[in-house]
């Protein structure tokens, strides 16, 4: 063992900086969950801080609004699956049957640059264009005799613009994943397939898409993961108190229960569960996954 570690030495070295952000930004601060089963208190620390057991997951269950909370998260996470999740596999086939180099370049261009964007930066183009007074949205809808909505004071419409904003951010950042994927695909099964007749749609369901399936797989395991986690971000610089019924999710209200009436303690309590959540449907997706593809995580 310690023969093989040293042939390949250099390697271990390199890992030092990741394997130390791993350990710092994520293992280390798991220890304070604990303070889940506390009365937290921020002078007595750990160890004066008093137990309760899950006296404060009773809490959340009990909690008037958490149902609906809960339900706006996993609505959005679904969506966010359905819409964000395929919409970079479908873009990426296109791409993929662009032949004029300098137009595939400038459009994967286009199509990413948003990602390097913030959300509030995000959330301010938004809300100019949905604006009821000059929005360009707006201002069309009014050119069919419509008048002017302010999209982002209804309930009915908030949704839809979370996951709207977040594929026009991110759906370009998406494909560069599978376009890399589809470079490493033999051109010869191309030349073979059409020797044998089959055209541009036969290929892509014969040759492209069972090349893309073991990395769509994968990623689709990590969404997985994430299914809890929303963003705390991209909700909040939307939310206000007129859509507040429909973008109420779990990161905003932990934001508002830990941070800003710190309920440390109730906060971790609900963060705990969002993670056990998350942890249990990759599992399931995991399992799933190996015996319908052999494709999984682990």
């Amino acid at each position: 063992m310690l023969g093989f570690m040293w042939k390949y030495r250099t390697l271990y070295v390199i890992s030092i900086p990741g394997i130390l952000f791993f350990l710092v930004f994520k293992y280390v601060p798991l220890l304070g969950s604990v303070i889940a089963f506390q009365n937290y208190n921020l002078f007595a620390g750990f160890k004066g801080s008093p137990w309760v057991g899950l006296e404060h997951f009773e809490r959340m269950f009990r909690h008037h609004d958490f149902l609906r909370i809960l339900k706006n998260t996993l609505l959005l996470g679904t969506y966010d699956i359905l819409f964000a999740f395929t919409a970079p596999i479908v873009l990426a086939l296109l791409l993929n049957e662009v032949r004029l180099a300098l137009y595939k370049k400038i459009v994967q261009t286009i199509i990413y640059a948003p990602h390097f964007l913030s959300w509030v930066i995000v959330s301010g183009i938004f809300v100019g264009m949905l604006s009821p007074s000059s929005g360009i949205v707006n201002v069309i809808l009014g050119w069919f005799g419509v008048e002017p909505i302010y999209f982002l004071g209804e309930d009915s419409f908030i949704r839809t613009i979370l996951v709207g904003s977040g594929l026009w951010r991110d759906v370009g950042w998406g494909t560069i994943i599978y376009l890399a994927a589809l470079t490493g695909i033999n051109p010869e099964l191309y030349e073979a397939s059409q020797i044998d007749g089959a055209g541009r749609w036969k290929q892509t369901l014969s040759i492209t898409i069972p090349a893309l399936l073991p990395v769509i797989t994968v990623l689709f395991l990590l969404k997985i993961g994430d299914f809890m986690d929303y963003g705390f971000e991209r909700v909040f610089v939307f939310q206000n108190p007129l859509n507040i019924q429909n973008s109420e999710i779990l990161d905003t209200y932990i934001y508002k229960a830990g941070l800003k009436q710190l309920q440390y303690s109730y906060a971790t309590a609900i963060g705990l569960f969002k993670s056990v959540v998350g942890l249990f449907l990759l599992a399931i997706a995991n399992t799933l996954s190996r015996k319908a593809t052999g494709e999984s995580l682990y």
